[in-house]
C-alpha cells in the first residue's frame, strides 16, 4: 500500500491517518486534534436518508454548545434515477467555536455512500480532506452509471486526499441481521450507521438521536431497535477496530454565544413561529392559505401544527385560491398569510392589486428558487427581487422586507405583520430556499420585551359608518382595520377605485390620481417607522463598501471581516432606508454580490441614483467566501 493508496477500513486492515492544522485548513495526521471549526458533507443516494443523517448531526452539535451552519442540497426530482449525479443528496454543515455564518466553501470531511456522491462532491474539497466512501457501493455499475471509466480509488483521482474506504453497506447489515429484514429494509439503516461513525469522530453522545429514532418509530418496534443498532455500530466500528491509529477523533469547542436557552432552527421553522408569535402580539387568529410548491411547501407543514397557537392553514387548489381566500380571512379580521415561489407569486399578482385596493392587511411571503418556469425548485436564488418591486399591472407598490439569516425570519415575519396592520396593505416578505433548510442556532427571544402590534383605531365620530372605514391615520395613511359585525360600521370595499374622502366607488379623473398618489406615499411612509440603516462591519466611509440583501448575508459578513472592507446589508427593500443613500455617498465604490444578473443594482440606480458594481451569480449555490474575497480585493485601490 502507498501513501496515495485508499485506507481500507473494514474488520481487517488498517493504516495511518489523523488531523492537524495548517494555513486555516484541516488536513490529517496521527492523533486525536481540537479544531476551531471544521466542514462536513455528507452525500448519497436520495433515497440514502442523507438529509435525515445531517439534521440529526446537527441536533447533537447544537448540543455540545457549538456553533454552525447548515446546508441542505436535493435534487429536485422526488426519485432520481439511483446512482446518478442529479440524484445526489448532499447536507453541508460547518462546526465550530467562533461566529459560523456559513455552511463553508470546502468540505474537510466528506462522508461519500456511492460513487456518483464522490464525483459531485470532489470537486468542492480541498486538497488533503478526508474522503470517507462506501466500499460496497463502488461496482461497475454504479460506477458506470456516475460517469467513471475507471474506478477512482485505484486511479489516482485521490491522490490528493486522506481516503478511508470502508465497507458500509456490508456492515450495516451484519450489524441489523437479528432482526429479519430484508436486504432492502436493513440496507436503510446504514445512514444510521454512518452518523454512529460520525458521532465516534466527534466524540459525541448518542442520547438525541436514541430519542428521535424512539419517537418517529415507536409504532415499528423492530425497525425503531434495528436502526439504534446500527447507530451503536457504527459507533462501536470507530471506538474498536483500532480506527485511533488511522482516523482522529475530533473534538470542537463550545461557542461564546450570548446567554439565553438555544435551540437549532431553520427558515421555514422560525417564519412559522414569527407569524404565530405576530398573532399574539397583535392578538387575532391568524390563517395561511397556501398551495403546495418548493420550497414553500414547509412553512404549511409547519404552521399546520400550531393550531394551539390560534393559527389556521388551509390548502387551497391553487395559488389564486390560496391569495384570495387570506384576503377573505383579512376582510374577516384574521391575519391572512400566503406564501409560495416565483411562479407562484405570479399567479397571485392580480389579487394583490385587490388588496391594495380594498387596503386590507395580507403578508405574502416569497420563497425565492432557481428559475424561470419550474426551473431549479430545490436550488436557491434571489431573482424576484424585481417581481416584489415592480411585478404588477397599473401603479400598485407593495411594501418589501426580507430576512437575512434562518432566525432572522422569525423577526421578518412579526415586522411583516406589523408594517401590514399599521399601513392597511400587502407586505411582501422575501426569503429562499437556503433560507427554508438551513439550520444554525436561534436564541429563543424574550417576547415580553416586544412590542404589541397595534391596528388603526377607528376615529369617534358623528360622520357616516362608510367615511369612518376610510379615515386615515396621518402618519402611516393606514386606514382602520373595520370587519363585518362591527356596531355601526357597515361599509362598501372592492377592487373598484374608490373616493379617496368616502371610499365610495368613484370614476372621477382627479380622484384617481389623488388615490394612486395616496398609495404610493403610503408605501414611502414606512421608511418613517424602521430604523436608519446601519453598517455591519468595517469603517464608515472610505473606498469601498459591499451591500447585500437577504441570505447572502453569511458570506458577505465573512468576506468583508477578512478584508477590512465596509458592509451595508438590506433588510427594507421597498421602501429604503432613508439614510441609505447618503450613507452610501460616503463610499467611491458599491459593490453589490447577489444571486441573481443584478437586480439590487438595478433597484439602487433607479431609486438613489448611484451606480454599483454588480456581482451576479445564478448557480443555484450561495456565494463562497473566497470568490467574495477576491472580487473585494479586485476592486480595492482601483481608481471609480
Amino acid at each position: 500500500m502507498t501513501d496515495n493508496d485508499p485506507i481500507a477500513l473494514n474488520s481487517r486492515t488498517h493504516a495511518q491517518s489523523g488531523i492537524s492544522r495548517s494555513s486555516n485548513r484541516l488536513f490529517f495526521v496521527t492523533k486525536n486534534k481540537d479544531v476551531d471549526s471544521i466542514v462536513v458533507r455528507l452525500a448519497g443516494d436520495s433515497g440514502d436518508g442523507i438529509q435525515l443523517m445531517g439534521s440529526q448531526f446537527a441536533v447533537s452539535t447544537a448540543l455540545t454548545g457549538a456553533d454552525f451552519a447548515t446546508f441542505p442540497d436535493y435534487p429536485a426530482e422526488i426519485r432520481a434515477p439511483v446512482g446518478t449525479t442529479f440524484g445526489v443528496s448532499a447536507y453541508q454543515i460547518n462546526l465550530g467555536g467562533g461566529s459560523i455564518t456559513t455552511p463553508g466553501d470546502t468540505p474537510d470531511v466528506l462522508v461519500a455512500f456511492n460513487p456518483a456522491a464522490l464525483k459531485v462532491s470532489l470537486p468542492l474539497l480541498h486538497k488533503g480532506a478526508l474522503v470517507i466512501v462506501n466500499n460496497d457501493a463502488f461496482t461497475p455499475r454504479n460506477l458506470t452509471k456516475a460517469g467513471y471509466d475507471v474506478d477512482p480509488r485505484v486511479s489516482g483521482a485521490l491522490n490528493d486526499y486522506q481516503v478511508v474506504a470502508a465497507d458500509i453497506s456490508h456492515l450495516n447489515l451484519e450489524a441489523v441481521k437479528e432482526f429479519g429484514l430484508s436486504k432492502s429494509e436493513g440496507s436503510r439503516c446504514k445512514n444510521f450507521w454512518a452518523l454512529g461513525l460520525l458521532l465516534w469522530m466527534f466524540d459525541r453522545e448518542f442520547d438525541s438521536v436514541e430519542a428521535w429514532i424512539n419517537r418517529r418509530l415507536a409504532e415499528e418496534p423492530t425497525l425503531r431497535d434495528a436502526n439504534i443498532k446500527a447507530l451503536h455500530a457504527g459507533h462501536a466500528f470507530g471506538e474498536t477496530a483500532e480506527l485511533t491509529a488511522s482516523l482522529s477523533q475530533i473534538h470542537v469547542p463550545a461557542a461564546q454565544l450570548e446567554a439565553g436557552e438555544y435551540r437549532g432552527i431553520t427558515g421555514a421553522e422560525a417564519l412559522a413561529l414569527g407569524i404565530a408569535a405576530a398573532g399574539e402580539l397583535a392578538d387575532r387568529s391568524v390563517l395561511l392559505c397556501s398551495y403546495p410548491i418548493t420550497p414553500a411547501s414547509p412553512l404549511l407543514h409547519q404552521l399546520s401544527r400550531l393550531g394551539e397557537l390560534g393559527v389556521g392553514t388551509f390548502q387551497a387548489e391553487d395559488e389564486i385560491a390560496a391569495i384570495c381566500a387570506a384576503i377573505g380571512a383579512s376582510y374577516g379580521g384574521m391575519i391572512g398569510v400566503t406564501s409560495s415561489s416565483g411562479p407562484g407569486i405570479a399567479l397571485k399578482t392580480e389579487a394583490m392589486g385587490l388588496a391594495v385596493s380594498a387596503e386590507l392587511p395580507l403578508v405574502i411571503v416569497n420563497w425565492q428558487r432557481g428559475g424561470p418556469s419550474t426551473g431549479l425548485p430545490t436550488k436557491t436564488e434571489q431573482s424576484d427581487l424585481y417581481q416584489a418591486v415592480y411585478g404588477r399591472n397599473a401603479d400598485t407598490p407593495i411594501p418589501v422586507i426580507c430576512a437575512s439569516t434562518s432566525g432572522e425570519c422569525f423577526e421578518m415575519a412579526i415586522e411583516a405583520v406589523r408594517i401590514a396592520l399599521r399601513h392597511m396593505t400587502p407586505v411582501i416578505l422575501l426569503a429562499d430556499g437556503y433560507l427554508s433548510n438551513a439550520a444554525e442556532p436561534w436564541r429563543i427571544p424574550d417576547m415580553s420585551a416586544v412590542a404589541p402590534i397595534e391596528a388603526n383605531a377607528v376615529p369617534e365620530s358623528d360622520e357616516d359608518p362608510q367615511r369612518r372605514a376610510f379615515s386615515r391615520s396621518q402618519k402611516s395613511l393606514g386606514r382602520p382595520w373595520v370587519t363585518p359585525g362591527m356596531p355601526g360600521l357597515m361599509h362598501r370595499v372592492g377592487g373598484l377605485e374608490k373616493d379617496i374622502e368616502s371610499g365610495h366607488i368613484s370614476y372621477d379623473p382627479a380622484n384617481h390620481q389623488s388615490m394612486t398618489d395616496l398609495r404610493a406615499a403610503k408605501v414611502r411612509s414606512v421608511a418613517d417607522f424602521i430604523p436608519a440603516q446601519e453598517l455591519e462591519s468595517g469603517p464608515d466611509s472610505g473606498d469601498l463598501v459591499v451591500v447585500g440583501w437577504g441570505s447572502t448575508y453569511g458570506p458577505i459578513f465573512q468576506a468583508a471581516s477578512t478584508t477590512g472592507t465596509s458592509f451595508v446589508h438590506l433588510r427594507y427593500l421597498n421602501p429604503l432606508p432613508k439614510n441609505l443613500g447618503e450613507l452610501l455617498g460616503r463610499f467611491d465604490k458599491i459593490l453589490v454580490p447577489e444571486m441573481n444578473t443584478g437586480q439590487l443594482s438595478t433597484l439602487l440606480r433607479d431609486k438613489l441614483g448611484v451606480d454599483p458594481v454588480s456581482f451576479a451569480k445564478v448557480s443555484g449555490q450561495p456565494f463562497l467566501i473566497s470568490e467574495l474575497v477576491e472580487k473585494i480585493e479586485s476592486l480595492k485601490g482601483k481608481t471609480s
